[in-house]
């Protein structure tokens, strides 16, 4: 497995205030992700299964209609095709991972 040094990594902006820099293996997307407080992801939903862990700061993630408050250090998998949103409550840090890989992301 090659090295990355992802400080240095590409930034890709998704959506206003969601920013990331993403590692691609050949089966997984790794994206660290900043959000700006108050910035929202519109709701969407896609093929990859996805497991959100907050890094920093405090998020609330809407799965199926049901938002979830997640915090420093917890984690939810959101399975492939679910219904998903979110916003940030304040500047956080995420780390996303998808399985297959988002191909979409690729730089």
């Amino acid at each position: 497995m090659p090295f990355v040094d992802t400080p240095n990594l590409k930034v890709r902006p998704l959506v206003e205030g969601f920013r990331g820099r993403f590692v691609h293996s050949e089966r997984m997307t790794i994206g660290f992700v900043d959000v700006d407080a108050g910035a929202r992801l519109p709701e969407h939903a896609h093929p990859h299964e996805q497991v959100t862990t907050v890094l920093a700061g405090e998020f609330e993630l809407t799965v199926e209609g049901v938002p979830h408050r997640l915090t420093t250090g917890q984690s939810f998998v959101i399975p492939s095709n679910v219904r998903h949103s979110g916003r940030g409550i304040v500047a956080c840090k995420m780390l996303d991972v998808f399985q297959p890989v988002r191909d979409d992301y690729r730089s």
